[in-house]
């Protein structure tokens, strides 16, 4: 079974954020690019066994079956609509950030 992969608003813009980071502020555009493919790359994955990510062991999340997906210092968060066959992106969290606080405003749709 293959799923939609769809992304939230939100995880669209922090996205967008950390590139525009990477590459302005930190002035590593190639890396911006590189991790851009990298994220899209573990993002399209979700289409196939989506399943197989583990839950957040953070509370509510983990009971409201948020799932987390690591990809390099970077927290992928998405859940599952098994009925539609979506799998929906709602984060992307750099992981040294403090989490809890981006959790808090990160829209589950």
């Amino acid at each position: 079974m293959s799923y939609s992969v769809k992304m939230t608003q939100s995880a669209i813009e922090q996205t967008r954020e950390i590139i525009a980071y990477i590459s302005g502020i930190l002035m590593a555009p190639e890396t911006a690019l590189r991790w851009s493919e990298r994220l899209k790359a573990e993002i399209k994955k979700l289409s196939f066994m989506p399943g197989r990510v583990p839950l957040t062991e953070e509370e509510p999340w983990h009971d409201a079956g948020i799932h987390k997906l690591v990809v390099q210092n970077f927290l992928v968060y998405f859940w599952i609509d098994e009925e539609h066959s979506e799998v929906w992106v709602t984060g992307v969290i750099y992981n040294r950030r403090e989490r809890i606080a981006s959790l808090l405003n990160m829209p589950l749709q």
